[in-house]
């Protein structure tokens, strides 16, 4: 019965306060329509130069081949290397595609026929994007059999269905997180705490009462995600949205508990954000959600190991993207419930009554 009036008391606070509900709603909006949009990591309008050596109707077709492509913007024809050299340093091309002598004999010969690429890679991801592009565009008028790529589960390498689900495991932590970080220590700073600590309320339902109204939260940010994703991208989970709330539920609860670690050790508002906006980028910046894990440096895939999101957004890839179910994702899942309950049990014993 305490629980329930306590819990009552959370959810007014929050309707009384003029932001927050303002906030719950348009927050999770405004990322889900415009996030999608720019966290792109296709790389399109790369500037290409062509030094043709051979100047034959094979090197030409081969051209002609470059210049339809959507990815570059072709930047004409030049007489040499060196010169074509000089316009990448110039700032005006990121590609250079340098077609030799022979080449056109080369391949009727069925002789290797060699076509340099040269790429600034000042901005590594272009430069390493443009030339893969151009090889997918070079290998097969080499004369060496085509490479067939299937892509599975993604088809067509949309990254709105790569970057959505992480976008909603971001949100989720920010709610459930952020929030009650800044609830006791807020209580502590207007003195309403005190009033709770004469009560003879126990730390273990003080603690849920903190912590169930953001679990609702969390589903409710997570439902408008769900809705924007099929309304404005057509994009629907793959697997099922049971799942999905279940995983969503137990990492509201870690976040959730974690904040109320950090509001209890905090003695002011400025004190729980910051703690809390270092750990956020902790866990963000490892959980592969921008660089795989597997291309970290060993001792940072060894941390993954005890940053929850790294489970969580992998159970989301695997349940929303690529169709799983709970028993794909149980050593996920088990991380998850670990990580809760040591949590969840840090948050009770870590609120302590004023003496």
């Amino acid at each position: 019965m305490i629980l329930r009036y306590l819990i009552e008391k959370e959810f007014k606070q929050i309707r009384r306060n003029a932001f927050l509900p303002k906030m719950i709603i348009m927050f999770p909006i405004v990322i889900m329509l415009v996030i999608p949009w720019i966290t792109n990591l296709e790389i399109k309008n790369i500037s290409l130069l062509v030094v043709d050596n051979d100047r034959t109707t094979t090197s030409q077709r081969l051209v002609h081949e470059m210049e339809a492509s959507n990815y570059f913007i072709f930047k004409g024809m030049s007489s040499s290397y060196d010169e074509a050299l000089k316009e990448m340093e110039k700032g005006s091309a990121d590609i250079i595609a340098v077609i030799p002598q022979h080449y056109s004999r080369d391949l009727v010969n069925t002789r290797p026929a060699h076509i340099l690429i040269a790429s600034n890679s000042v901005n590594g991801t272009k430069g390493s994007m443009g030339a893969a592009y151009l090889s997918n565009i070079v290998i097969p008028s080499t004369g060496k059999l085509p490479i067939s790529v299937l892509n599975l589960f993604n088809t067509y390498q949309d990254y709105k269905v790569f970057m959505i689900p992480a976008l909603m495991a971001i949100l989720l932590i920010l709610f459930c997180g952020f929030m009650p970080a800044l609830n006791i220590v807020g209580e502590k700073e207007v003195g309403t705490i005190e009033q709770i600590n004469v009560t003879p309320v126990g730390k273990f339902s003080f603690i849920m009462a903190k912590i169930i109204p953001y679990w609702v939260i969390g589903l409710v940010v997570m439902t408008i995600c769900f809705i924007l994703s099929w309304a404005v991208y057509g994009i629907t989970s793959a697997g099922p949205l049971a799942v999905i709330y279940l995983i969503a539920i137990i990492m509201a609860l870690i976040m959730s508990s974690l904040g109320l670690i950090i509001s209890n050790y905090s003695s002011t508002m400025q004190q729980a954000m910051l703690v809390m906006w270092f750990c956020m980028v902790c866990f963000i910046l490892l959980s592969g959600l921008f660089t795989p894990v597997r291309s970290m440096p060993d001792w940072a895939q060894y941390l993954t190991e005890i940053n929850p999101m790294h489970y969580f957004i992998d159970a989301m890839r695997i349940v929303f993207i690529r169709g799983g179910n709970l028993f794909e994702i149980m050593p996920q899942f088990i991380a998850l419930m670990s990580f809760s309950a040591v949590m969840g049990t840090w948050a009770v014993v870590s609120y302590r009554k004023n003496n």
